[in-house]
């Protein structure tokens, strides 16, 4: 339900922005979509078979975009930005602290299971070249973005909650310095967000109790919304 209200607020915050904006002011030297909020559902490839995901592995993220233009009509332009994002992937991994390390292994069915989760929290900076036909006085247009995500994560939580209690605690075992490759199409308000990452969340050499390489890439798909 706390998803739920997070979508409905930035739809509100998206909506009333944009009816902010007046046409009759023409701007020669405009720029476009410098402000960012979107809403994703994670996916996890290159995952071990016994790895499942399980309820809503979702993602928030939201930031700013230095809008570049390149062109004298400024439809063509490069994005330099900096935000923030929140992912969290619900699935049947296993993580148990153990001293100074981590073991990972699969849940089975029998714990009363709840919730299961990976939680990260990142610094992000796309990197973007934009195309668009909009122009100085029309503030609906078509567009397409693409270009590389590069993103720390400043910290990761493994949580489980079972009917006997819960666990958390933070996880050291991901590859901090992350990178991918993105794209964001659409028209006016809203749009489609396509991350793909290329490089494993966790670390190399990691394994899960069978012996097999804990591989987990993440492909986040959804909708980002642009202010101003």
């Amino acid at each position: 339900m706390r998803t739920v209200y997070i979508i409905l607020f930035i739809c509100f915050i998206s909506g009333s922005l944009f009816s902010q904006e007046n046409e009759d002011e023409v701007d020669l030297k405009y720029l476009e979509d410098q402000f960012y909020v979107g809403l994703t559902y994670n996916f996890v490839l290159n995952k071990p078979d016994p790895i499942d995901l399980r309820n809503l592995s979702y993602g928030l993220q939201g930031g700013f975009i230095k809008d570049i233009p390149l062109n004298s009509r400024r439809n063509v332009a490069i994005g330099i930005g900096l935000g923030y994002a929140v992912n969290s992937y619900y699935s049947n991994l296993s993580v148990q602290e153990l001293d100074n390390t981590f073991e990972y292994s699969i849940l089975g069915t029998d714990l009363g299971l709840k919730r299961n989760k990976l939680e990260t929290h990142l610094l992000e900076f796309p990197l973007e070249f934009r195309w668009r036909n909009s122009t100085p006085g029309e503030y609906k247009f078509w567009r397409i973005y693409s270009g590389i995500k590069f993103s720390y994560i400043l910290g990761s939580r493994s949580k489980i909650v079972t009917d006997t209690g819960k666990e958390s605690f933070y996880n050291t075992d991901t590859q901090n310095f992350r990178y991918g490759l993105m794209v964001n199409f659409g028209y006016n308000t809203f749009n489609i967000h396509v991350y793909y990452a290329l490089n494993n969340l966790f670390e190399d050499g990691l394994k899960l109790d069978t012996g097999e390489d804990l591989t987990f890439t993440p492909l986040r798909i959804g909708l980002i919304f642009y202010i101003l």
